[in-house]
Order: structure tokens, then C-alpha cells, then sequence
């Protein structure tokens, strides 16, 4: 097991997200926030820490909307960059830098990256025949193919995978095959591509991994499930006229041609953290101080992805640094699951989602407004499991946590020292056993919330931060200050300076999740500023973590004059939230709006003989678990009676496994075994598809094994 006591220096990076559209509270649950809340926990302790991300710039998902729009790849990246960059700004995220994958600097890092791994005669040279657009004049990237699925018929598969059943699938694969550029039937071509050995590398990979048992529980079975099918070679270039250009002395080392050629995304994108390193450390006018983060074995490197990026992270990308052998390995890479929005599966393309530039002018007038997203996120970090973000519970969080817990404790206190002590910090002489309880517990709480901060639980960083001021509630309650103010002013002196005390503990506990209302809060506390651990930057009397676990504010200390941290949201401005939202997925649906209305185009007529041809049986889910790098694709093992059956079902973003398990299902039972993502699906389980796109399974009575007619 690798050492797990932390070093002095600290490289967190958080996932490159993509150029082509804005953030949504998915991609902020997934991997900012918590990144966000790490690094601010970790600069309070003294860390020397760089915190990088940057635009992802070079996908072929970005070309595709370029053609789809008849603009410019460089023109789409132009205007999702700054607004992505900005919104994060405003957001709160504290990024040491932001780069960008189509910056001059990357471009030479990837190559060089590139140049050096291919002088080590690592990569393999393929020549295959792949799809050509003749008209184009281009081969075809996967999304660049729509067909017919071979798998379930669906006629607008694309060449990667198929929308309607999950399968996924190769361009090459694809009935009656059509280019999304021009229409064009396209046609067979030979080229030829470098790929990333990963199956020679999978005995080190696996060494590696042994090495980190420690690490969260998703994302050691996701790598296992790949290293248990198997990694296979990776191609690591496409035929594509956008992305990082495959350096023409690499090429012609091969004798070949570079012209058309460009490195694949998915190698690419992560060398993007190096280079954004790069640059942030050229900004500090210190060159060559990216390479202390990237090639000293005394810095921690931290990764922090949504699950649809371990495979990259986890596998490929180490891969490709331990290959190239003058880079540390990651650390940690603490993934996320997805969020879901309203009991629903998140989707941009039916409208059902929260953008933060949204959330960002809706609550620009809202005390604090950033971080009351902050906060209700934070609380529904999907760390185990998909988790719900809804309005409501939005609400809840703001009004009975934030407003009626922290906001109500500080005001009260500050509201009474006002009051009966001249805005001065009392004394505090001889405090009782329920006046030590309470000092106690602000010596424990910075290590309780460090230690799960530490171990990548951050709600119960957050709710252990919040149990401090519910306590100080409770403290305030009992000790009764506005009664003993008369008959026993030594015990009212005491909670009030016990409360203040608290107070501000809380405003460096609350500074990793709230930190405009905790730099409010010490403002009014008087009280200096927190430690950023930026050289230079920080007085010698700023505060770190270790200091909220004494008393901070000496008897007579002044104290500003107090104003509520945060106001309760009312509920006409969640039910405005709520319909906008079913306003869009209304707007953005190709279905129709009302619910009973259903398709009435009928496929053509079968005879009786292909219907019977059909060996439809009843089945029972015995067990469901999503398949690893597929998000559309569950695994099921499906008792059919005579024996139990491995299916796969295209239904992940729409049904937990947990509500499949035990339902009585229709399969159909002689239907052609096809592999998908290394998996076997020896059937297909009916769905009924509503009228919203949703699917639901068509389930019996029957007994397993019974043939359904």
C-alpha cells in the first residue's frame, strides 16, 4: 500500500469541460464544487497548493456543432470559453488557473508528449480501412456515421453507439451507413493510426492500483470491470480537420504523412492539466515551477472527474505518464456519480437542466447567491450514488440551514452583545460544564471536518460544519442568556462570549463552502483574513484551519455592527424556477406536449410466421448494475426459467438498477448474442417507450420461462 500521509505540495486538477455549451449543476456537482471545497480546506491548512482546470477544446464534439452551425471550430471554442471561465468566477470556484487546449502552449506539450512516447517505439501502427466521405473528401469520425443498428433496427444509430438500444458499435458495423456532413453513402478507405498498447501496459497499471486500496469504492470497480474484460489497444489519432496536428517529423520517422492527421481528444485533453500548469507558472514569472507539481515524487496529485471519466484518468492517462516516466502518478481520483435534476436524469438535449449562468443572474440579487448553490450542492454531492438536486429541497436548505440555523445563530448573538454589552467581547470567568461542553466541541469540530475532507467525504464535511452551529443554537437556547442578563450577568457574559467564539470557529470552517458569507461573517467579527497559501500573499496573522479550534476573540475585542447573512428565498421564486424548467423540456422535446398523445406511425405490416418466430418468455431481474463507460447501458442477469441470462438494456440514464431488481419482465430469448463494452447481452428486454422518450418495462405475471404469445 502506498504511503498515505500527504505531502507538502498539492496539484489538484478538476475534469477539462467541453468548449461546445455552458456548465450545468451536473458538471458542478460532479467535479468543481468538491474540487473547489478540497483545495479551500487544504490552502487553509498551509499546503502549497496549484489548482488547475481549463476548456477542452478539441473534440470532435466540438466540430460537430461547428458543421451543425456552419461556424468555425475556433469561433465556438471563442465563445464558450470566456463564458464557462467567467461563470466559474462568479460561481465562486477558486482556480490558481484556467487554460485552454487551443493554446500554443498545449499544442507543444501534447506534441512533445506525443514525440517522446513514439521515440520510445511505444505506440503500435495500425492500417485499417475506415469509413471516407467522398464528397467531404474526409474520413468519418464516429459521429460523422448514422445507419441502421444492427442490433435492434433503429435507423439513426450513430457510428460509436446506438441512442435507441445502447449497443455500442463501430462505424464499419452500420447498415446502409449515411455521412452527417453531406448525406453521402460513405466508402471504404485505408488509413493508417497510432495506438496506445494498453494491454502490454495492464500488468504495471494493475500493480498500481493494487497499490491504492484506499481509494473510493466506484471507481476501483469501475477499473477492475476494465482490467477484468481486458484493455485493448487504443487508437490515439483520427482523420479529422480539427485538434492538436500530429507532428510532421513523428510522422515521417514512419514514413508517413501528418497532413489531416490530428491526436486523438481523449490524449489530448488531460495533457491540457500540463500545460495549463505551464502557463500558470509562467504567469507567476516562476517558468520553470510547473515542473515541482508535475516531476517531484514529493507532490500529491489529486484528480477530481465525474464516473463517465475514470476509465481516462485512471487507466489511459497513467498509462501514458508512467510510459513517458518523468511524471507523478495521481494520488487520489475521488469520482463523483451523476446528479439527476427533479427525480429525472439530467439531459441538455430535452431541456430538463440548471444552468449556472442561469442560477447566476436569477439569484444575482439574493444575499450571497453563489453560495447558497454552493451550499444545497454540496449537501447533495452524488459521492456513493446517483443523487437529486430539486428545488424544493434548494429551498429547504436555504431557509432552514443556512437563514434559520447559521444566519439565526450569528444574528442572535451579535444582536445581543449590541445590546447589552456595548459590541464588545465579554469576559469569561469561570464557565460551567455546559460552557466547557461547548468549548469542547470547537476544539474537536476543525478535525472531525478536516479528517472527512481528507478522506473525499465532503458532505459530511459539510453536515459536520453545520452540526457546530446547530449546537450553538441549542447552547444559546439552554443557557438562556436574555433571562440570566439580570440575575446572573457572569453567566450571561459567558454564553455570550462562548456564542462568539463559535461564531468564529464557523467562519473559517464555513469558508471552503461559503465563502462570501464567511468573509462577511469575520468581517463583522473583526477578525483577520483566512490563509490563501499563495506566497507573498498571505499576512503573517491570517488564520488557518488549525485556528478555529481555539478562541479567537479576546474579552473587549469591538465587533461590527451585525446584518443577516442570508434571507429566505420565497416560494413563488421556486415555483418560477420549477415551470421554467418544464417550460424548456416542453419547448426543447420533439414529442408532443400533452402526455396522452401518442405516435401514430405504425411500421410496416409482418406476417404471422415472423411474429411466431419470436420466442418471447417471462423473466424475473435478479440482479442490475450499471456497465462500466457506458452511461446509456445497464447490466442485467435475467432468470428465464430454464436458465439465468446476462442482458444488457439501454435504459441507465432513465431507471435506477435498485427498481429493476425483482420485476417480472418479457424477454426476447432468441434473440442474437451481441458483445457491448465487453459485455455479452444474450437478450433484450421489452421496454414501452411514452410519449416523453421515457422507458418502462413491459412486465407479467407469469411465472419465469413461460413463452408469452
Amino acid at each position: 500500500m502506498a504511503d498515505s500521509s500527504p505531502t507538502e505540495r498539492l496539484l489538484v486538477t478538476a475534469a477539462l469541460p467541453y468548449a461546445n455549451g455552458p456548465v450545468h449543476i451536473g458538471h458542478l456537482a460532479g467535479a468543481y464544487l468538491p474540487a473547489d471545497l478540497f483545495v479551500r480546506y487544504q490552502r487553509l491548512r498551509g499546503r502549497d497548493v496549484a489548482f488547475i482546470c481549463g476548456s477542452d477544446e478539441m473534440g470532435v464534439a466540438i466540430l460537430m456543432r461547428a458543421i451543425r452551425e456552419d461556424r468555425d471550430p475556433q469561433e465556438i471554442i471563442d465563445t464558450y470559453h470566456p463564458q464557462i471561465r467567467d461563470n466559474f468566477e462568479r460561481f465562486g470556484m477558486s482556480f490558481d488557473y484556467y487554460g485552454r487546449t487551443s493554446s500554443e502552449t498545449h499544442v507543444e506539450t501534447t506534441q512533445d508528449f506525443f514525440r517522446v512516447l513514439d521515440e520510445k517505439d511505444l505506440f503500435k501502427l495500425k492500417t485499417e480501412e475506415q469509413l471516407y466521405d467522398p464528397e467531404a473528401e474526409m474520413f468519418l469520425a464516429d459521429r460523422f456515421v448514422v445507419g441502421t443498428c444492427p442490433v435492434c433496427g433503429y435507423e439513426e444509430a450513430y457510428g460509436d453507439q446506438c441512442e435507441q438500444c445502447g449497443s455500442s458499435l463501430s462505424p464499419t458495423e452500420l447498415e446502409r451507413p449515411q455521412s452527417t456532413l453531406t448525406d453521402a453513402s460513405p466508402e471504404l478507405k485505408e488509413t493508417t493510426h497510432w495506438y496506445l498498447p494498453l494491454g502490454d501496459l495492464q500488468p504495471d497499471l494493475e500493480a498500481w492500483i493494487n497499490d491504492h486500496p484506499e481509494w473510493k469504492n466506484n471507481v476501483l470497480g469501475q477499473i477492475q470491470s476494465w482490467f477484468d474484460d481486458g484493455l485493448k489497444d487504443r487508437a490515439i489519432t483520427r482523420d479529422v480537420p480539427w485538434g492538436v496536428p500530429v507532428p510532421e517529423d513523428v510522422a515521417a520517422r514512419h514514413g508517413l504523412e501528418a497532413e489531416g492527421k490530428v491526436i486523438y481528444v481523449w490524449f489530448d485533453a488531460p495533457i491540457g492539466y500540463i500545460s495549463a500548469t505551464k502557463e500558470w507558472a509562467r504567469q507567476q514569472g516562476t517558468p520553470e515551477r510547473w515542473r515541482d507539481y508535475w516531476q517531484d515524487e514529493e507532490t500529491d496529485l489529486v484528480h477530481f472527474i465525474g464516473k463517465d471519466n475514470i476509465v481516462f484518468h485512471c487507466i489511459m492517462f497513467p498509462a501514458m505518464l508512467m510510459q513517458h516516466g518523468e511524471y507523478v502518478l495521481p494520488e487520489n481520483v475521488p469520482a463523483n456519480e451523476f446528479l439527476n435534476l427533479e427525480g429525472q436524469k439530467l439531459s441538455t438535449s430535452r431541456g430538463w437542466a440548471v444552468w449556472l449562468h442561469e442560477y447566476l443572474d436569477d439569484f444575482e440579487d439574493e444575499r450571497h447567491g453563489p453560495d447558497l448553490l454552493r451550499y444545497a450542492l454540496a449537501t447533495t454531492l452524488p459521492e456513493t450514488g446517483d443523487a437529486d438536486f430539486s428545488w424544493e429541497e434548494f429551498q429547504r436548505r436555504v431557509n432552514g440551514e443556512l437563514a434559520n440555523v447559521f444566519g439565526n445563530f450569528v444574528h442572535r448573538t451579535l444582536t445581543f452583545v449590541h445590546r447589552y454589552f456595548d459590541g464588545t467581547v465579554p469576559p469569561l470567568e469561570a464557565p460551567s460544564e455546559t460552557d466547557q461542553a461547548m468549548l469542547e466541541a470547537i476544539r474537536e469540530v476543525p478535525g472531525t471536518v478536516g479528517t472527512a475532507y481528507e478522506e473525499y467525504r465532503t458532505r459530511e464535511a459539510v453536515f459536520e460544519t453545520m452540526e457546530l452551529a446547530r449546537r450553538g443554537n441549542k447552547y444559546l437556547n439552554e443557557t438562556e442568556p436574555w433571562h440570566t442578563h439580570e440575575d446572573d450577568p457572569q453567566a450571561c457574559a459567558n454564553t455570550i462570549h462562548i456564542s462568539l467564539q463559535v461564531c468564529a470557529a464557523l467562519s473559517i470552517l464555513f469558508e471552503p463552502i461559503l465563502p462570501s458569507a464567511a468573509a462577511q461573517l469575520r468581517d463583522t467579527l473583526r477578525l483577520h483574513p483566512v490563509r490563501t497559501s499563495t506566497p507573498g500573499a498571505d499576512p503573517d496573522d491570517a488564520f488557518g484551519w488549525e485556528d478555529a479550534a481555539r478562541p479567537l476573540l479576546s474579552p473587549g475585542h469591538p465587533l461590527g455592527e451585525p446584518e443577516p447573512l442570508f434571507e429566505k428565498i420565497d416560494d413563488e421564486r421556486i415555483e418560477a424556477q420549477i415551470e421554467k424548467l418544464r417550460e424548456r423540456a416542453r419547448s426543447q422535446s420533439s414529442e408532443p406536449a400533452s402526455s396522452d398523445q401518442m405516435p401514430d406511425d405504425l411500421k410496416d405490416p409482418i406476417s404471422f410466421d415472423d411474429f411466431t418466430d419470436l420466442d418471447l418468455r417471462a423473466g424475473t431481474v435478479t440482479a442490475a448494475e450499471p456497465v462500466p463507460d457506458a452511461d446509456k447501458l445497464l447490466r442485467l442477469e435475467v432468470d428465464i426459467g430454464l436458465e439465468e441470462r446476462q442482458m444488457l438494456a439501454g435504459v441507465a440514464e432513465q431507471m435506477d438498477p435498485d427498481d429493476l431488481i425483482g420485476l417480472d419482465v418479457v424477454v426476447v430469448a432468441n434473440m442474437e448474442s451481441k458483445e457491448m463494452f465487453g459485455f455479452e447481452s444474450q437478450g433484450m428486454v421489452l421496454m414501452a417507450e411514452e410519449p416523453d422518450g421515457t422507458f418502462v418495462p413491459v412486465t407479467t405475471d407469469a411465472e419465469e420461462g413461460s413463452i408469452v404469445r
